[in-house]
């Protein structure tokens, strides 16, 4: 599949992973940002983002990841914690946050770990084919599969047969 064309099939879903999500980008937002992002999903939207975040660190708690920049725990209260396993890893910024998040939703596609992606709709679908770079592939492999021809009582006078000077 073409690079260019993952961020036409990559759907940047919250819900995909809720923990991250909020690690790295809602972690920035401005309380403004956030109580307009819960104006957009409605109600609902807000129960369902909370219930999914709550199911999800119990799961990380009881299931860790060990390919997750997050590590679950709980703290003195009884609360769920994320702590980050390299501390240089942690975004500084909300810029730094959604490239993070942004990445990793990218490389869980390319691994094909997305469990909200069918895989086998994409992989047979043309229109996520590089034909370019198909075609210069293949041109490339006929090109050095091929045999220099000589000339000339068997000297080689170039890959024309022509000198070139």
């Amino acid at each position: 599949m073409a690079g260019n064309c993952i961020h036409s099939v990559i759907v940047a879903n919250p819900s995909t992973d809720p923990l991250l999500y909020d690690r790295m980008v809602r972690h920035f937002q401005t309380t403004v940002e956030r109580e307009t992002e819960g104006r957009q999903k409605g109600y609902s939207g807000t129960l369902e983002a909370d219930l999914l975040r709550s199911e999800a660190k119990i799961e990380a708690l009881n299931h860790p990841d060990p390919n997750s920049p997050l590590i679950y725990r709980r703290d003195a209260t009884g609360s769920i914690a994320a702590v980050d396993q390299d501390d240089e890893d942690r975004p500084k910024s909300r810029e730094q946050g959604f490239a993070k998040w942004k990445e990793c939703m990218e490389q869980r596609f390319l691994s094909g770990k997305d469990v909200d992606v069918d895989y086998d709709s994409i992989d047979h679908d043309d229109r996520y084919d590089d034909w370019q770079e198909d075609s210069r592939r293949r041109e490339e492999k006929y090109f050095e599969d091929e045999d220099a021809e000589f000339v000339a009582g068997g000297e080689q006078l170039g890959e024309t047969g022509i000198q070139d000077y």
